[in-house]
């Protein structure tokens, strides 16, 4: 028995890893591979599956559907060579099955593109839809928002080809990211399992809980994982928290600084906003030994590149310019202040998408001045935030997706 995952995002990338490392802890027999579409796999190749065929990082890091230069430096990147390459491996990869018995997958993350390969593909193969959300479109009680021109009138966030590529009898199963998309697409006849989004696992808490830090305010910064747009986030973020004494004297922030990122790059703007390096107090603990400590008169900024999960865990709101790391926050029950960015990701129309897929667990503002005010309103409502407690848990799920996920695919493999 033999899976291929394609994939064609770096948060698509680490959402098919966790399926097949599930897959492999429930059955050793699959032979997984991966083929990693935009990016170099590293969340596979962390886990040891091997990659089918050619990668490269494209210039958008996979967000093509939002801005139409960024699929013209895609191209010339040598997408279209890039793409050849791997529909290549896609068929020599199916070739080596023809004398083998056992059922075998191509599992598609992501949107269009992996769904398309798969079902150009001559093979059976399931689909995780994380791109596309009914929340996009309509609120839980099935009311439309307002839309422009042409949106919602496929019946469904994803379109007609999409819905078309989905009920192909050799696709065994679509695995979307909310229980509202999962209901719109049964009602559409496509064969769709409600097994939870994957982004929400492996969060785990911190050995040191919130309720140890002094501070009556935490607050995770999150710029986002891409250079160099999350360098130009961080500045924002930082312009965004530079008077916060004003509202809160004794902060503590919790920069999630991601691994991809020039730590150089996010020290050096510290400075002149006034924040300065110190040794770490005793009470200050979090799981990473090479984290930095810097104060700004009775506040406190703490920047890891290795304990991400505690900070999503420590902070009461988010300042983000995210993707993943957003929804993630959002579904542990927490705001999240949000402005736009220059992109290539975090742009108006992207930050505009997320407020709507993510209700009111998100306060989108027109820039960094309002974003303190903003937490202090919220953070004095707490009717609002038991709503936003009970939103981010609908829109995003539990834990344990992904086993739902491999579960459900061992079982369309093995339906006796």
């Amino acid at each position: 028995m033999r899976l291929l995952c394609l994939s064609n995002g770096h948060g698509e990338d680490q959402i098919g890893a966790r399926i097949l490392e599930a897959l492999q802890k429930l059955a050793p027999e699959i032979e997984t591979t991966a083929l990693p579409i935009v990016g170099l796999g590293t969340a596979y190749q962390n886990l040891g599956i091997a990659i089918a065929g050619p990668v490269e990082v494209m210039p958008s890091g996979g967000f093509i559907y939002q801005d139409g230069r960024q699929l013209w430096r895609d191209l010339r990147a040598g997408l279209l060579g890039l793409l050849g390459k791997q529909v290549q491996a896609i068929q020599a990869w199916q070739q080596t099955n023809q004398s083998l018995p056992s059922p075998h997958l191509i599992l598609a993350v992501g949107d269009i593109v992996p769904l398309g390969l798969a079902g150009l593909s001559r093979n059976d193969y399931a689909f995780v839809g994380t791109a596309k959300s009914e929340y996009y479109l309509r609120d839980e009680n099935g009311t439309f928002f307002s839309q422009g021109w042409g949106r919602g009138w496929a019946g469904s966030d994803y379109l007609p080809w999409e819905q078309w590529l989905m009920r192909q009898r050799r696709c065994l199963g679509v695995f979307p990211r909310d229980s509202l998309t999962h209901k719109v697409l049964r009602g559409l006849g496509i064969r769709s399992f409600n097994c939870g989004n994957p982004m929400m696992d492996e969060l785990v808490p911190p050995a040191q809980p919130r309720t140890t830090y002094p501070q009556a305010l935490t607050i995770t910064l999150l710029p986002g994982s891409r250079p160099p747009e999350a360098d130009q986030n961080w500045g924002q973020i930082l312009a965004a928290i530079d008077h916060f004494s004003d509202y809160e004297p004794s902060c503590l922030f919790w920069g999630a600084i991601s691994p991809g990122l020039e730590l150089g790059e996010i020290l050096n703007p510290l400075a002149r906003f006034g924040w300065e390096e110190i040794a770490r107090p005793a009470w200050l603990k979090i799981g990473d030994s090479a984290a930095l400590t810097f104060q700004k008169s009775e506040g406190h900024l703490v920047l890891t590149q290795q304990a991400y999960s505690d900070c999503l865990h420590l902070g009461d709101f988010a300042i983000a310019q995210a993707g993943t790391a957003t929804e993630q926050f959002v579904g542990l029950g927490k705001p999240v202040i949000t402005f736009p960015g220059q992109g290539p990701q975090f742009t108006p129309l992207f930050a505009r998408r997320q407020a709507r897929l993510l209700g009111i667990s998100v306060h989108l503002v027109e820039n960094p001045t309002a974003v303190m005010p903003k937490i202090i309103e919220l953070r004095n409502d707490h009717p609002r935030l038991d709503l936003i407690r009970q939103n981010g848990q609908q829109r995003m799920g539990h834990p344990g997706a992904a086993q739902n996920i491999a579960n459900t695919i061992y079982q369309l493999l093995n339906p006796n």
